[in-house]
């Protein structure tokens, strides 16, 4: 039996398909460069996608995960991330015709980067065999349980309206996802 998720009438808006190039870059943004399109878990796959960008930029050095030095950096990738996320969310509500369309996934993307953040923080983790994939690993299944969960007040945020109520949700899921990190990172002191 396959669970359809209900949606009440309030929910459909005018669909509003994409028609300038701007409004492409939107939607491929979105939907976590196209990763919404999973036909099972896009959510999960939106994760995936920034899990992957997150562990092959610290690979090809772009940035050091554990050094205090990358906070810094990486704040300013999700701070872009959630606002561009917002305006892509947005307008992806009308290429969608619904409130928080399934395809949506951008707000997972900036939570999933966001439970990374606190890593830096955490020096002594880089001297881990195996510690950046492990963490990667760990993280991505950290905030994809708050993001399921939805622990007070996440939840509560998805009533904002548009981008906003889109991304708002996640975003916090996912700070809650970098203390629990932190907390657990913090063990190896």
């Amino acid at each position: 039996m396959r669970l359809k998720k209900t949606h009440t009438p309030a929910d459909e808006r005018p669909l509003v398909p994409p028609k300038t190039p701007l409004d492409y870059v939107a939607l491929v943004i979105a939907t976590g460069l196209l990763s919404g399109y999973s036909p099972i878990a896009p959510g999960t796959a939106g994760s995936a996608v920034a899990a992957v960008l997150y562990f092959v930029a610290a690979k090809t050095g772009i940035f050091a995960p554990f050094s205090p030095a990358s906070t810094l950096p990486l704040l300013i990738v999700i701070m872009v991330v959630s606002y561009v996320g917002v305006w892509a969310a947005s307008l992806a509500e009308g290429f969608f015709g619904k409130k928080d369309p399934g395809h949506v996934v951008v707000d997972e993307v900036a939570g999933q980067l966001i439970t990374y953040l606190f890593l830096p923080l955490l020096p002594k983790l880089a001297h881990i065999n195996w510690g950046l994939e492990a963490w990667v690993v760990i993280g991505f299944f950290v905030f994809r349980a708050f993001d399921i969960i939805k622990p007070y007040p996440v939840r509560r945020l998805e009533a904002l309206k548009g981008g906003l109520g889109i991304m708002a949700d996640d975003i916090l899921a996912g700070i809650q996802g970098a203390i629990l990190m932190l907390a657990m990172g913090s063990l190896f002191y």
